[in-house]
């Protein structure tokens, strides 16, 4: 059937199974907006209030439910402000599809009004990105952006479409979408029954789990391969949940402001066992102290990772889930009680603590948990809060932490709660913040409500720009250049002001009653924001000082 460029892109969106859109229209993207306007009922479109959150909402809705994210927006500054949300799923792999609109062909080159080279801007943090000058590439170039996004180790794609190419007309035929496949033909035979013997052969194996479990689907698999090595558990923050933070061979979290008993177990273990995670520097410390006594064994779907930061014993190169289905096929049940005993004497000597007497960040995260059984989606933005979120909610299945951990994205957790909750609406979806944070992007608020996708926002208020502030307590005496923000910003007066429910608390009595009332007040459809009052000066404990290894990980007491 012939038919234009914007029909074309709505109909091969339709195709992906494309529910939900998230963006902004602005000139040169207007004919894609009016095509959207009459498939209104196919496919939702979600006016977000700045491009930034457009791209936050299509990753957190693809963290969320595993689908491709959909972001849109016009030429120029609309594409431009997408460019931070692209950059945060490139470094975190989150499978993402941004169209954007250009000036016409002829117009291409001459500084014309609102044109940008967004495929040059983009290009160090796409998988791949496109700009379609020729309305017979267009249907091929859609199909084939969607099957990059998603295939092999995920990411975003860009397609930047001319605005004569959304007016052109030309024949469209629909098609069935190709089949991505898990990365199986790089997967050596050899490799896995090395992998099997190192296994077998070791005496204090530890496993380390990245985000790569949670996108390929290897939970299952993983939880099997633990139980026949009989071995600690410890993840990244992007891992979190692809094994459950309430099982007994659970150590938490790695790294700068991972557990003691995790750093410790991968410093004294003798085989680590890395499954979809990257090596980090926030993970390992000082490289040249990383498990020093471990033969490391790495599976990754992506080879460019093996030997990238940490110099491996051996690999296997495929999709995850794959490559743990091949080797417990061949695994023995192995038994390591004495090395988990061990394991068990550092959670009793190194417990996660905090001040107890008072109204803190951590405080807030264990009541959380509570109420909701450990069953939320839990978005955060990038600081203290982040890490608090981290260490103490536990995480029983993938998909329920969504951060931004490689890039460090303040101002991202809004929107992606947001994207979230627009996946999963049956869901409690809750956004934890600092005020830092919340203040970059929380014209999203208006967002929320407009569209009917409430979430709640948790700020945890201490007038500062609290991890940055806790590194010039440390390590700058105290030094506290531009992090101060004590303007006695009202946020449950800004709450109120676009339309969402507002809540104070200033003191720990107050927090259960406040959580329980906001959870009901999202399932009535209401957004909510929370304004809680802690200390200027609470810290993220533990923690490993620049440069040191993860084993000299001190607590406060350390710093005097």
């Amino acid at each position: 059937m012939l038919l234009n460029g914007s029909e074309i892109l709505i109909e091969c969106l339709k195709e992906q199974g494309v529910d939900t859109v998230f963006g902004y229209p602005g000139g040169c993207i207007l004919n894609v907006y009016d095509e959207l306007y009459k498939h209104s009922s196919e496919i939702r479109h979600v006016l977000t209030s700045h491009e930034q959150g457009a791209s936050h909402a299509a990753d957190g809705y693809a963290r969320a439910t595993g689908k491709v994210g959909v972001c849109m927006a016009t030429s120029g500054p609309g594409a431009t402000n997408l460019v931070t949300g692209i950059a945060t799923a490139y470094m975190d792999s989150v499978p993402l599809v941004a169209i954007t609109a250009n000036v016409a062909v002829p117009l291409l080159g001459k500084d014309s009004f609102q044109e940008i080279d967004i495929t040059g801007i983009t290009m160090p943090i796409t998988k791949h990105n496109f700009i379609v000058k020729n309305i017979e590439d267009l249907a091929s170039v859609i199909r084939r952006a969607f099957k990059i996004a998603k295939s092999g180790r995920p990411g975003p794609v860009l397609v930047d479409i001319t605005k004569d190419v959304t007016a052109a007309k030309c024949e469209y035929e629909k098609a069935i979408p190709e089949e991505v496949l898990p990365v199986e033909n790089t997967i050596n035979e050899n490799d896995i029954n090395k992998a099997v013997k190192m296994l077998e052969i070791a005496q204090k194996p530890v496993f380390l789990v990245g985000g790569g479990a949670i996108m390929s689907g290897a939970q299952d698999e993983l939880k099997k391969m633990v139980d026949l090595i009989d071995a600690p558990v410890c993840d990244t923050l992007m891992g979190k949940g692809a094994f459950s933070g309430e099982d007994p061979r659970y150590t938490g979290m790695i790294g700068m402001h991972g557990t003691k008993t995790s750093n410790f177990a991968v410093t004294e273990c003798d085989l680590l066992v890395v499954c979809g995670a990257r090596f980090s520097d926030r993970v390992t410390g000082n490289a040249t102290k990383f498990a020093p006594n471990a033969r490391v064994l790495q599976f990754d779907v992506d080879s460019a990772e093996i030997n990238k930061n940490i110099m491996t014993s051996a690999s296997v190169v495929g999709d995850l889930n794959e490559i743990l289905k091949r080797i417990n096929a061949k695994l023995h049940q192995q038994s390591h009680s004495e090395w988990l005993e061990h394991i068990e004497g550092f959670k009793k000597r190194y417990p996660m603590t905090y001040h107890t007497e008072k109204l803190t960040g951590p405080y807030v995260v264990e009541e959380l948990y509570k109420i909701t059984k450990g069953d939320a989606i839990i978005c955060t933005e990038v600081g203290q809060h982040q890490m608090w979120a981290a260490q103490y909610y536990k995480y029983s299945k993938p998909r329920q932490l969504i951060t931004s951990g490689g890039l460090g994205t303040m101002g991202y957790g809004l929107g992606a709660a947001i994207g979230a909750k627009a996946g999963c609406p049956d869901k409690t979806v809750v956004d934890i913040a600092g005020d830092g944070c919340f203040r970059m992007n929380m014209n999203e608020i208006c967002t929320s409500v407009r569209a009917g996708i409430p979430v709640i926002d948790i700020i945890f208020n201490n007038e500062v720009l609290g991890m940055v502030r806790q590194w010039q307590t440390l390590f700058y005496g105290k030094r506290y250049s531009a992090t101060v923000l004590n303007d006695g910003v009202d946020y449950v007066a800004i709450a109120k002001g676009m339309g969402a429910q507002g809540y104070r608390i200033t003191k720990k009595e107050e927090v259960a009653k406040v959580l329980k009332q906001a959870i009901k007040d999202q399932k009535a459809g209401k957004t909510v924001v929370i304004d809680v009052r802690i200390d200027e000066d609470d810290k993220v404990w533990p923690m490993v000082a620049p440069g040191a290894s993860i084993s000299e990980a001190k607590e406060e007491k350390d710093f005097g």
